[in-house]
């Protein structure tokens, strides 16, 4: 079967690894060259998603949704960014460095600050923001898995507060070459310690 990246040949490999375990290193080094990529991931949350639902009605959360995404996504481009996926009121992102994706970041939330005041108060569009950066699999650019996703998720939709930025440890270290300042915080969840930085300021 041709080497392309799509979910079809990914599923495809996956079946052979699991009914050839002689060959798994093969297989696995087989998916990293195809789908594998060094990123930034970028994960946007809506701010209070669940209060507006309860609220209000699922046609004004939904009109949210796409303004949302439509205010977004050429804030990323931009950057040189791309907008892999969005999920309920979750955006998901990819950008080559750090500091594309925070530069994107800022773009966004000047566009719904300009939106905002010409909003309702029930329908303000506020986020917050986790960033990741490692070696993950793209599917299509249209699905990403890694752990990186996986952090940059839970610090982007269960972690940061309205307007904050959160990244991980390997998000930060690309940072410290700009000056930039974070502070470091810890929570656990499940017994696992997460590290994390809250940026504060930066040179961008």
């Amino acid at each position: 079967m041709m080497q392309i990246n799509s979910r079809i040949y990914l599923e495809y490999l996956l079946q052979q690894r699991t009914e050839q375990p002689e060959r798994h290193a093969e297989i696995t080094q087989v998916i990293d060259d195809v789908f594998g990529q060094d990123k930034a991931v970028m994960v946007i949350d809506m701010c209070g998603f669940c209060r507006t639902t309860r609220d209000h009605c699922i046609i004004t959360v939904l009109s949210m949704i796409y303004q949302m995404q439509l205010l977004s996504r050429p804030c990323i481009e931009a950057q040189g960014g791309r907008l892999i996926k969005a999920e309920a009121d979750n955006i998901y992102c990819l950008f080559d460095t750090v500091i594309d994706a925070l530069r994107a970041n800022r773009q966004i939330h000047s566009c719904l600050t300009s939106s905002n005041n010409l909003s309702p108060d029930h329908c303000r569009l506020n986020i917050s923001t986790g960033i990741g950066y490692g070696h993950i699999l793209n599917i299509e650019d249209k699905d990403l898995f890694g752990a990186e996703v996986n952090l940059a998720s839970k610090l982007g939709e269960d972690i940061a507060n309205e307007g904050e930025i959160l990244l991980t440890e390997n998000a930060f270290v690309q940072l410290q070459e700009v000056g930039s300042f974070a502070q470091e915080e810890t929570i656990e969840i499940s017994e696992f310690s997460l590290r994390y930085h809250v940026l504060h300021d930066s040179l961008l």
